[in-house]
């Protein structure tokens, strides 16, 4: 493990992504891949993921190559062994060499992965965990508590790359257009749960929020249990449990407005719709808001961008209540009536 001076890429002629998830954290890591590709076009960039994202990533003319990673049937009694076969695959699989490995995950996991992987150097970052920089040969320096972006741009920048972080892309794909999806005008889609604890709104609170969005039509997505109350109503169309991750990207682009919790979601919003409102209860929106400069983020009671909010305020605690829910609406409207 090293801290010093990386390698030129210039002597590599391909590269491996590391970064098997989550959905909001593979969206974070486009920027850095976008500005890895820009600086060293002849590389062959190749990007491990888990099935459930790759939509996330094919057909993106950044990469080469997208590789399903099979976590799931490594679980269980006989994962040991079917991880021990995979690895050996995994090995042999084509490339362009010398390769270098780019761990952006920075678990005991994906450590392991990039090991198996059998390529060197293996670049982390220092913020690792699990015992993950044990597998690392070099190791980037990060701010832990920056926001996710700015610590997977520590990458390149590690490697003599110039990145404007004001005026960054992320190179998701269009999606693909749902046969469900309501072919109204100026439509505000309503992204309200999440599996982080105590971050979903109540139904008290989505309902209030709806009714106060009338009549603009919305459009209800995201995951949800069975038996949760969704509003219903003549401006509602209900998508919970209904859209694949292609058919959510494509939705959040064509929106006028979108609202989501803090969730994976609410980043494929920020990144492909610059009238994005992320709700944050108890997540600190200068670590883990929207990134978009252009993105506004509800926190403790206000709207606003997330760099302006100030350390006391983003140490709160606050659910959005039916008040909160006539404010948030009310700029959203507002929005629109500017647009």
């Amino acid at each position: 493990m090293s801290v010093t001076r990386l390698p030129s890429l210039a002597g590599f002629r391909s590269a491996l992504i590391v970064k098997p998830s989550s959905l909001g954290d593979i969206v974070h890591t486009l920027p850095a891949v976008q500005a890895l590709h820009q600086a060293h076009p002849h590389l062959k960039l190749r990007w491990i993921a888990n099935p459930e994202w790759t939509p996330l990533l094919r057909g993106s003319p950044l990469l080469e190559e997208v590789i399903e990673f099979p976590r799931k049937s490594l679980r269980g009694l006989g994962g040991l062994f079917k991880a021990r076969t995979w690895a050996k695959t995994w090995r042999k699989l084509p490339r362009e060499e010398p390769e270098i490995v780019l761990d952006f995950q920075g678990l005991l996991r994906s450590g392991l992965i990039a090991r198996s992987r059998g390529s060197h150097p293996i670049v982390g970052l220092s913020d690792s965990r699990e015992g993950a920089r044990f597998f690392h040969d070099h190791v980037v320096s990060v701010d832990a508590g920056a926001h996710a972006v700015d610590r997977y741009l520590a990458i390149p920048r590690a490697f003599g790359i110039t990145v404007d972080a004001e005026a960054l892309h992320f190179p998701l794909p269009n999606g693909q257009k749902s046969a469900l999806w309501p072919e109204s005008r100026g439509l505000i889609v309503v992204h309200p749960w999440s599996r982080g604890e105590g971050k979903s709104l109540s139904a008290e609170a989505l309902e209030a929020l709806c009714a106060a969005l009338s009549p603009r039509p919305v459009v209800i997505v995201g995951m949800c249990s069975p038996d949760t109350p969704v509003p219903k109503g003549p401006h509602i169309t209900d998508l919970s449990n209904r859209t694949s991750l292609a058919e959510l990207i494509w939705g959040l682009r064509q929106a006028d407005s979108v609202i989501s919790v803090d969730s994976g979601p609410m980043h494929i919003a920020a990144a492909v719709n610059d009238r994005t409102l992320g709700l944050h209860t108890w997540s600190d929106p200068r670590q883990v808001g929207p990134y978009n400069p252009r993105a506004w983020v509800w926190k403790a009671g206000r709207i606003a961008p997330r760099r302006d909010f100030s350390a006391e305020e983003c140490g709160t605690h606050q659910n959005v209540g039916v008040a909160n829910a006539e404010q948030i609406a009310g700029f959203i409207t507002g929005m629109g009536e500017k647009h």
